[in-house]
């Protein structure tokens, strides 16, 4: 066993389960406050489920430290943990289970930085699909909107695609009547 004490990873998952914003905030003073290296820290350090810290808070119902978390650049925010390919998103639905309005809450957080409501576990199910409760409608309504925001982003990017192609296909065009006219001068 080691005597220098818990790892920063570990401390960070600690941290994360028990809600503890000044153990968090030590751990990004002892990475120098970098940036990178508090990211690299947050997307890599695992418990051995696989769990990163978003799991863990979002398990746990840890808002502060989450918050926390969310505030950083370069953060993945929708990890898969090894065990079931659950997201964080997937995660806060299941706790939601037990705390309609906290896990509603902290959903609708994940939402607003990024959180793929579209991802699918291993056993196919999206976070909406582990919804079993009439007390978590609202939550229902979150996922559904996100779902259908993210699909219209999808579709927006690919319209855009479609629409740069055409530009650029109407670019040649362009260039080939500017050669057609030089040539009948």
């Amino acid at each position: 066993m080691s005597d220098e004490g818990a790892s920063y990873g570990e401390q960070l998952l600690d941290a994360s389960r028990r809600n503890n914003v000044d153990l968090l905030n030590t751990v990004f003073e002892n990475l120098g406050e970098s940036p990178e290296k508090i990211a690299d820290l947050i997307n890599n350090a695992r418990d051995p489920l696989g769990d990163t810290a978003l799991h863990l808070c979002c398990q746990y119902g840890s808002w502060e430290v989450l918050d926390a978390i969310l505030d950083q650049d370069g953060i993945e925010i929708d990890p898969q943990n090894t065990k079931d390919l659950d997201t964080p998103l997937h995660v806060i639905v299941r706790y939601a289970q037990e705390e309609p309005e906290h896990g509603t809450f902290m959903a609708r957080n994940l939402i607003e930085v990024g959180a793929d409501p579209r991802i699918r576990n291993k056993d196919g199910e999206k976070p909406i699909d582990l919804i079993h409760s009439d007390e978590l409608d609202e939550l229902t309504d979150l996922l559904q909107g996100a779902e259908l925001a993210a699909d219209n982003d999808r579709a927006d990017d690919d319209e855009q695609g479609e629409d740069i192609e055409d530009d650029d296909a109407g670019d040649d065009d362009d260039a080939d009547d500017a050669e057609d006219d030089e040539e009948d001068e």
